[in-house]
């Protein structure tokens, strides 16, 4: 090997090569680039997966909202007034007493 040259490979390539500081350096930033690339690509993931499962809750709470709306109409048809009475006399055969059978008890 001649002073002052390094030996080269088929490829081009110096086939011993000192560490250097930049060369370290140069490492060290490659590498701090690759995990925030890597870091960038899961969150932006995580936040999609995210969002999808946001839009389906929210589906379903429209879901259980409109559910919820039908069954409070539900309970205000089956819960009036006209219709317990007519339910009270026909199946419990209930009816107002006369006149003559109140009593009135002072306190």
């Amino acid at each position: 090997m001649a002073q002052g040259r390094l030996d080269i490979n088929a490829f081009g390539w110096p086939l011993r090569q000192t560490f250097t500081p930049r060369l370290i350096l140069v490492l060290a930033l490659l590498g701090a680039c690759l995990v925030s690339a890597l870091a960038v690509i899961s969150v932006s993931h995580q936040t999609r997966m995210q969002y999808a499962r946001l839009q389906s809750l929210e589906r379903e709470q429209q879901q259980l909202q409109t559910e919820w709306g039908q069954l409070l109409l539900e309970e205000s048809a089956w819960s009036t007034p006209s219709r317990i009475e007519s339910m009270a006399v026909e199946r419990l055969e209930m009816h107002l007493p006369d006149i003559h059978n109140i009593e009135v008890i002072a306190p």
